[in-house]
C-alpha cells in the first residue's frame, strides 16, 4: 500500500483564480463548508437557495458575497441565480426534490453541475433522466460528490487498478458516531416514502427492492481499527455511482453499529462543532474489490463526514473548470476523474491508503 496522506499533489492546491461558483443552498450545514472551502481555493462564491434570510445572514459573514435567492419551483430565478458563474454545486436536499431543476438551469446555463446527493434513487435518477442529454450538449454533471457516493466510489476504482472486471465492491464505513443533520433526516424521510419502507440492495446488476431485515456482521478494517460490528447491507449511494462504469455486478455497503443506531434514534442531535466547524466524529472508509479469490483494498480515514464533502465538491468543480476530466454528460467521480490523483489531493483532509500496483 502507499499512503498520500503527508503531501497533496500541486493539482489540489492550485487557486480558482477568482472564477465563481454558486452554491445552491449555501446556507445549510454542508453548504457552509462548500462555501468556505471555495474561497480558500480562490474561487468567489454566489450564494443561492430558497430562503432570502438564511443567505442574507450566511453574507453577513462572508465580505462581499453576493446573494441570489431562487426556489426550484422558479426556473427564471434559477436562471438568475446561475447567471455568470462558471459552475454550480448543488447542497440542498432533499436531491429527490432540488436535483432535477437544478441540474435544468445549469444546462440552460451551459455550466457544470455537481451536486452532494446521498440518496440513492435521487442518484439514479439523475443518469437516467440526464445521461442522453448532457452527453449532447457536451456537459459535465457529477452527482453524488459527497463522503457517501463520490469518496467510495473513487476508492473502489482506485483499487481496481488494471482490473476491467470484478465479482464483488464492498464498502464499509467505520464512523465513530452519526449525529445527522436536519438536511439528512429528511432525505431519509423522502428516500424511505419513495421505498415504501423497502430496503434496497445492488445485485446481480441491478437495484432490488426488498422486505427482509438488517444482519449484523463482523468486518475486518485495517489496524488501527481493527475488527468492528457492523450492519450489513446498510445501503448507501455507492450501489449507484460504482456500477454506473465499473462491471462489478455485486455492490454492497455496511455501516457501523454505532453509527446506525445513532442515524436510527430520533433523539441524536446535529453535529456539533469542535474545531475549525468540524465535528469530532471519525471515519474509516474500507473499500475491497474482489475478483476470484484475489481481493485488492484502499482506505481513507479522517475527520467529519459532512465537512470532509466540501472538499470533494470543489475539488471536483475545480478539476472539471480547468479540463482534468476524462468523461462528459453525467458520470461519477471515478468515471470523469484519475481517482488515485484525485484522492492524493484530498490531503490534509484525509489521510489514504492505496494498493502499489
Amino acid at each position: 500500500m502507499t499512503s498520500a496522506s503527508a503531501s497533496a499533489t500541486a493539482t489540489g492546491s492550485a487557486s480558482g483564480t477568482g472564477r465563481t461558483v454558486a452554491v445552491f443552498g449555501a446556507y445549510g450545514h454542508t453548504g457552509r463548508f462548500v462555501v468556505a472551502e471555495l474561497l480558500e481555493r480562490g474561487y468567489v462564491p454566489l450564494l443561492s437557495g430558497r430562503d432570502a434570510d438564511k443567505l442574507r445572514a450566511l453574507a453577513a459573514t462572508v465580505p462581499g458575497a453576493e446573494i441570489r435567492p431562487a426556489s426550484v419551483d422558479d426556473p427564471a430565478a434559477l436562471d438568475r441565480a446561475l447567471t455568470g458563474a462558471d459552475a454550480v454545486i448543488n447542497c440542498a436536499g432533499p436531491f429527490a426534490l432540488t436535483a432535477a431543476p437544478v441540474i435544468e438551469a445549469a444546462l440552460r446555463a451551459g455550466i457544470p453541475y455537481v451536486d452532494v446527493a446521498a440518496e440513492i434513487e435521487a442518484n439514479a435518477d439523475t443518469f437516467a433522466h440526464f445521461a442522453d442529454r448532457a452527453r449532447e450538449a457536451g456537459a459535465v454533471i457529477v452527482p453524488a460528490m459527497a463522503f457517501y457516493g463520490g469518496l467510495g466510489d473513487l476508492l473502489a476504482t482506485a483499487a481496481m487498478g488494471d482490473w476491467t472486471t470484478a465479482d464483488e465492491a464492498t464498502i464499509a464505513y467505520g464512523l465513530s458516531s452519526w449525529h445527522p443533520t436536519e438536511g439528512t433526516r429528511a432525505a431519509g424521510t423522502v428516500s424511505r416514502d419513495r421505498r415504501a419502507g423497502r430496503r434496497v440492495r445492488y445485485t446481480e446488476g441491478r437495484l432490488e427492492y426488498h422486505d427482509g431485515g438488517s444482519t449484523l456482521l463482523k468486518w475486518h478494517f485495517p489496524d488501527p481499527m481493527g475488527t468492528r460490528e457492523v450492519v450489513g447491507e446498510f445501503t448507501m449511494a455507492d450501489v449507484v455511482t460504482i456500477p454506473s462504469h465499473l462491471a462489478i455486478p455485486e455492490v454492497r455497503t455496511h455501516m457501523a453499529t454505532e453509527a446506525a443506531r445513532d442515524l436510527a434514534a430520533p433523539d441524536t442531535p446535529a453535529p456539533a462543532a469542535a474545531d475549525e466547524g468540524r465535528s469530532d466524529q471519525t471515519f474509516l472508509v474500507d473499500a475491497v474489490v474482489r475478483s476470484g479469490t484475489a481481493e485488492r483494498r484502499a482506505t481513507a480515514s479522517g475527520r467529519d463526514i459532512y465537512a470532509v464533502t466540501a472538499p470533494l465538491a470543489v475539488e471536483a468543480t475545480h478539476r472539471i473548470l480547468t479540463g482534468r476530466t476524462r468523461a462528459t454528460g453525467v458520470a461519477s467521480a471515478g468515471e470523469v476523474f484519475d481517482a488515485p490523483d484525485f484522492l492524493r489531493a484530498l490531503s490534509p483532509h484525509i489521510s489514504v491508503e492505496l494498493p502499489a500496483f
